[in-house]
């Protein structure tokens, strides 16, 4: 059978024989819909969820930390997670700006996995795209971290001692998550499955966001006493602009337009949508009516709780309609 011209190689010099062009539309797709969750989607909701006097600090720290990680990942960052292994849970650090190696085959090195006698057993990742689009998603999840790193220090932290700690973050502690579980580290090869963040992004960010908050200090008594939103409009509008973003987080996680991605998506959306429901009738139940900050907060838990393993669940019910 002949194949159709759009789906051959080589038909100009920017189609690669190894490139497939559906996967690689849906990567870069679903990395700018990381990107939305994070500008204007965190940006939003950090703006409104806060004080008034608190609203546009708490939006540009969103914004530095969204623009230092693209800085930092491409000149240093993006190979510590996901390049050459120096340690078992770092990478070498180096740029990844080199025109051969952007429009190369993406490739994972470290994760080549060998056995006890040196035969290779399982050959490195290599995704149908770009090596561009690699970074250009990994980046956005870099962000995103260091953003919500920041829910943690909203009202608390000098915008100073906030430009400071995106970069010294970034490369002291996300790039060793990030090189142990995905990059091929110690953690990859041991078998530990992180579907697309639960090790990675959202236990790092949680345990950075309470030791620094710690280490920070209270808020003023009077702020912990009384701490109302300042625009509600402003939280939702951000809250489902996570929601809908979160399409491309967790669908983008295997790195092409299959099953796999069909079923994260889904599994996202019914999880997110069951937490919404059942914290807004426990408010109704304890606290005598729904609450949209409540709301907002039910829709954040679904996101992040069902992500480490949105592509590995299956249905609970079988088409037999009998449960597994």
């Amino acid at each position: 059978m002949s194949v159709p011209v759009a789906y051959q190689g080589n038909t100009s010099a920017a189609v690669a024989d190894w490139l497939n062009k559906g996967d690689n539309a849906w990567q870069l797709t679903a990395s700018t819909l990381v990107g939305l969750m994070s500008v204007p989607g965190m940006v939003v909701l950090y703006g409104g969820v806060v004080k008034k006097k608190w609203a546009v600090n708490s939006a540009f720290m969103a914004l530095y930390a969204f623009a230092a990680v693209w800085i930092c990942w491409v000149v240093w960052a993006y190979n510590m997670s996901f390049g050459e292994e120096l340690l078992p849970f770092w990478g070498k650090a180096g740029p990844a700006l080199d025109q051969a190696f952007l429009v190369g085959r993406a490739s994972l090195p470290a994760t080549a996995h060998y056995r006890a006698d040196g035969t290779l057993e399982t050959a490195m990742v290599e995704p149908y795209f770009p090596m561009a689009t690699v970074v250009y998603f990994q980046c956005v999840f870099a962000a995103i971290t260091l953003i919500l790193v920041a829910g943690s220090l909203l009202g608390r932290m000098s915008f100073l001692a906030w430009m400071l700690f995106v970069p010294l973050w970034l490369t002291f502690s996300y790039t060793v998550g990030a090189f142990s579980v995905w990059g091929g580290g110690f953690l990859f090869h041991w078998g530990v499955i992180d579907y697309c963040g639960g090790y990675v992004i959202h236990i790092p960010a949680g345990v950075a966001g309470f030791t620094a908050a710690y280490w920070v200090g209270p808020r003023t008594k009077k702020d912990r006493e009384s701490f109302p939103p300042n625009n509600i409009l402003f939280a939702l509008t951000g809250a489902g602009l996570l929601w809908m973003g979160w399409a491309g987080f967790n669908g983008g996680g295997p790195y092409a337009a299959n099953v796999d991605s069909s079923m994260a998506i889904l599994n996202t959306n019914i999880c997110t949508a069951a937490s919404l429901i059942v914290w807004t009738c426990l408010d109704a139940v304890f606290f005598k009516k729904p609450s949209v900050v409540g709301a907002v907060q039910a829709v954040i838990t679904g996101l992040v709780c069902i992500t480490p393993g949105a592509g590995t669940l299956l249905p609970a019910i079988s088409s037999a309609n009998s449960f597994i």
